[in-house]
């Protein structure tokens, strides 16, 4: 059931909060087949530790995924799965983007480090952590955080406020979250479903 404005706000404003991007679609199934392409300014590798670390105005495709920092580490482990950590610039926040499958929408992340496990297809985004929906070129959805962990697979991720006052911007520690419903959503041919609550909800969630 969509969300009623008047409903949510009392218990939203907690230390920890799991949601669930709601209806059948998910991640694009195709980019878990696709190769991972980096553009960057510099490279160094490491063979033996088989670690590949870019350095400066790094660009990371995969698929539909794009992802953007200044710094992305990349390694890779036995059975070829590769994981990235991506750093920002100071002052500035890494970025990623991916599209849904069968959906004109796309979930969109920034924070100043990102975490990618491209075995789970998780993203981990950590400190001034912020994700979006958006439905076509509108935005939906925005929930932010200290830390926001996203399945693309599942579509579910966790969001948790951080206990340090400050860690999200005007949040003194606490999780935000917009959530339009679907009655407000801009309208589309295939405008899918807003966000709705999980029964996982807790507060401290690590």
């Amino acid at each position: 059931m969509p969300f009623k404005t008047s409903s949510f706000p009392r218990w939203l404003l907690c230390a920890g909060l799991v949601l669930a991007l709601a209806g059948a679609a998910h991640a694009e199934k195709g980019d878990r087949q696709q190769p991972m392409n980096i553009e960057a300014d510099a490279l160094r590798y490491d063979d033996l530790k088989q670690v590949s670390i870019f350095t400066g105005n790094v660009v990371l495709t995969r698929g539909t995924i794009v992802i953007k920092g200044a710094r992305i580490e990349v390694r890779q482990d036995p059975q070829g799965y590769q994981f990235g950590v991506v750093t920002a610039a100071e002052g500035q926040r890494a970025s990623f983007r991916q599209k849904r499958d069968g959906e004109d929408e796309f979930v969109e992340g920034e924070s100043e480090t990102i975490e990618y496990d491209g075995r789970a297809d998780v993203f981990k985004l950590i400190k001034n952590a912020q994700l979006r929906r958006l439905r076509g070129i509108q935005v939906s959805d925005v929930v932010s955080g200290n830390v926001v962990q996203y399945n693309s697979l599942t579509d579910v991720f966790t969001v948790d406020g951080g206990n340090q006052k400050g860690s999200v911007p005007g949040g003194g520690g606490r999780v935000r979250a917009t959530l339009t419903p679907r009655s407000a959503a801009p309208a589309q041919a295939n405008p899918g479903l807003p966000l709705r609550s999980d029964d996982g909800v807790g507060g401290g969630r690590k």
